[in-house]
Order: C-alpha cells, then sequence, then structure tokens
C-alpha cells in the first residue's frame, strides 16, 4: 500500500510540470502598421481634432509590442507617447530631419522591447540628406530599427516606411532603395520586419525583389483575411496597400485588418490599421 502511495504521489508532482512545459508559448511579437492620416488635413467631421482619441483607444486595446505610423506629424507622434505612457518612439519629420513634415515613426512597448539602434534614411538619390527623390510629389523616408525582445533575448530589426502618392519611378526606386539597405544592413541575419504604406497593390511588379526577400503576412499568416487597408472614409471598399513584410520568423500565426470602431468612431483613421503576430 505505502508502495502505491508513493507511485501516485510522484505522477502528481509531475503532472503539473509537464502541462507547464506544454502550455509555454513560444516567443514572438505583435506588430502593427497604421497609417494615421496627418492632423492637418480638412476631413470634416474626421479630421484629427474630432478623431484623436479614438487613435490612443485602438493602441491601447490592441496593445502591440511594436508599432509603425504613417503621417504622424510631430504633434501626433507627441499625443501617442502621452497617452501610451509603456511606450517609447523614435523618427525625424521629413521635411528637414528636425522639426517640420510628417514621420515615419516606430513606437516599442519598454515593457517587452528594448531598443538598440535606430536611423532614417530618405528614398532618394542621396538618402542620407533631406531630399526628394526622382518623381515624388513629396519627401519620403523610411526608418530603421534594431531591437531585442526581452522575453527571449532575440534581436531582430524593423524597417517602416510611406511610399509616394504620385510617382511611379519614386516608388519603383524607393523600394528598390528599401530592398538594397536591408540586405545590406542585416550580415547577421537577424528576423526583419518592414511595414508602411505602400500606396500600390500587391500584382505590381515593383514588388518583385521584395517578394524574393520577404513575405507578406497578409498571404502567409495561418489566420488572416482580404479586407481592405485604405478606407478613404467609407468611399473605398476595395484597394489594399499597407503591408506588413517579414523574413527569419518561423511563422506568422495571426494577420488582421482592424475595423473594429473606437470611441463610436467608424474609422480611426482614412487607412485601417493592419496587425501580425510573427514568432521567432
Amino acid at each position: 500500500m505505502k508502495r502505491i502511495f508513493l507511485v501516485l504521489l510522484t505522477a502528481l508532482m509531475v503532472i503539473p510540470a509537464t502541462t507547464s512545459a506544454k502550455d509555454k508559448k513560444p516567443a514572438g511579437i505583435k506588430v502593427i502598421s497604421y497609417n494615421i492620416r496627418m492632423g492637418t488635413a480638412d476631413d470634416g467631421t474626421n479630421s484629427w481634432k474630432y478623431r484623436y482619441p479614438a487613435s490612443g483607444m485602438m493602441l491601447d486595446d490592441q496593445k502591440p509590442d511594436i508599432f509603425g505610423l504613417q503621417e504622424a506629424l510631430p504633434e501626433q507622434k507627441q499625443y501617442l507617447e502621452d497617452v501610451l505612457p509603456d511606450y517609447k518612439s523614435v523618427g525625424v519629420p521629413r521635411d528637414d530631419g528636425k522639426k517640420n513634415g510628417e514621420i515615419m515613426a516606430i513606437f516599442w512597448n519598454k515593457k517587452t522591447i528594448k531598443m538598440l539602434k535606430w536611423g532614417t534614411y530618405w528614398l532618394s538619390e542621396t538618402p542620407d540628406v533631406p531630399s526628394k527623390g526622382w518623381d515624388a510629389a513629396c519627401m519620403r523616408t523610411a526608418t530603421w530599427t534594431l531591437l531585442k525582445d526581452k522575453k527571449s533575448g532575440k534581436k531582430f530589426y524593423y524597417v517602416n516606411t510611406h511610399l509616394d502618392h504620385v510617382g511611379w519611378e519614386a516608388r519603383k526606386n524607393g523600394l528598390a532603395l528599401i530592398v538594397e539597405r536591408i540586405a545590406s544592413m542585416n550580415p547577421k541575419n537577424y528576423p526583419m520586419v518592414l511595414t508602411g504604406d505602400f500606396n500600390m497593390e500587391i500584382d505590381r511588379p515593383e514588388f518583385d525583389d521584395l517578394k524574393k526577400q520577404m513575405k507578406n503576412a497578409r498571404e502567409e499568416a495561418a489566420v488572416t483575411d482580404h479586407h481592405n487597408t485604405f478606407n478613404n472614409w467609407g468611399k473605398n471598399t476595395t484597394s489594399i496597400i499597407d503591408y506588413i513584410w517579414y523574413s527569419g520568423w518561423s511563422s506568422c500565426t495571426k494577420y488582421e485588418t482592424i475595423t473594429k470602431p473606437y470611441n463610436k468612431r467608424t474609422f480611426v483613421s482614412d487607412h485601417f490599421p493592419v496587425s501580425a503576430t510573427l514568432l521567432f
């Protein structure tokens, strides 16, 4: 009887440990790409002065480990820093690299992610100084970061950009520059994430070289959707121009176009945010 009791006791002690190991989640991150729509745009009742609380509420609800903004003016970036105290951000205004223009900002959750390095370059023939490239209507930039996941200790790169909305040469050459820099900046082959508003559909040939290096989260995720990303305040229901690309990750478990209303507002921006969960 005593021997049977000891065997049962040993079994009970082993079960919790086995269950705990089985339930342990693999390390990963949640990333969001969000064209916030510049704060000076006159969008009537959709203008920033009316919808700004919804942007903060969306990000607080979604709780990404990292997120990239497009079109963010300095005051919009500052607002999100103020209402999201767990996050810090980097990025410079595109017009002069100091105070003026939209920022391709990257935010990270200080509790889960550590910033190691970062920088910005311009999508032009002279990428290391503020400049407008090719046939672009505006100056365009890409912000890059080298980050570390605190839970796993693993490092990864994150690049955030916004391609021009007018010039096809600017889109083509700007993306080619990003692809070139992504290849050269990562000799240790860390996992890589690229997000942004690319202002073109996925069947465009400009994506061909990028597709050879990175995967499209929308197409690769185990759980995904095919919702439009540019909504134009409800006037556009087909355009998919916002993307999350990745390489060096073991898998993408979920991709989502975030269409949920916040603060009773149907649209948090004229673009729906998109999110992806990536596993190391």
